[in-house]
Formats: C-alpha cells, structure tokens, sequence
C-alpha cells in the first residue's frame, strides 16, 4: 500500500516533463516496453526495448536518462530488469492501479460531500 511520501515520489516523479513522456511512452508502448516473463530469460520479445532505445527519443546523454529512470524507479512506477549488458524497462502496473485507486475515492467522497472540511473561521 502506497503511504504519503511514495505518493508524494509518484507526483515529484511525474511532475518532470521529460520523465513524463518517457513515462508515457513506456507505459502507452511507444517504447514497446515489456519482457515476457514466459519465455527464457536469454529469449526476450520482439518488443523489449533498453535505456538506450529511450535516450535515442531525447537530446540528452545516455546518463541524463538513466538519472530519470532511477526516480521512476525509486518512486516504483516503473521497474527495470537488467539481461546482460542491457536494462529493460516496464510500467509497474500495481502501482499505478493504486495511485488510480486513490483518485477514485478522493472523487466519490468528493461527490459524498463526505471530504475533511477545513475551518477556516479560525
């Protein structure tokens, strides 16, 4: 279960433009990021793509990437499996159902009326 500060890393992780398109990307496939867990670990999927496939996207240094998919990861909206010599990359699925979880219930109390009221007479 997700407490405040890992909510907090998922909002400070995303709140970066570029770690959002990579994000995106990753999560929309526009990276065709995913390992079939299935298949050999030597056997990866046509789809599987690397850090470098992502730096290709961006005018930046292949390190200036990486620093970004270190947050997402600490911030666990994405995992990375290393194979070899290269990193691949996927949405972490779970995290993002309850971060959507999250929403979910801040809008139904919303609606409920049922959110803490400040008192602002004080």
């Amino acid at each position: 279960m997700l407490d405040m500060n890992d909510k907090i890393k998922i909002f400070k992780a995303l709140g970066n433009e570029t770690r959002f398109k990579i994000f995106k990307n990753i999560f929309t496939g526009g990276y065709a990021c995913s390992i079939d867990n299935t298949q050999p670990k030597d056997d990866l999927i046509a789809q599987a793509t690397c850090v470098t496939s992502i730096a290709e996207q961006f005018d930046f240094a292949l390190p200036t990437i990486s620093r970004h998919l270190k947050e997402m990861k600490d911030a666990k909206i994405i995992t990375m499996t290393k194979n070899k010599n290269k990193i691949y990359i996927e949405p972490n699925i779970e995290t993002m159902k309850e971060i959507a979880e999250c929403f979910g219930t801040l809008v139904a109390d919303y609606e409920k009326g049922t959110l803490f009221q400040f008192d602002n007479t004080k």
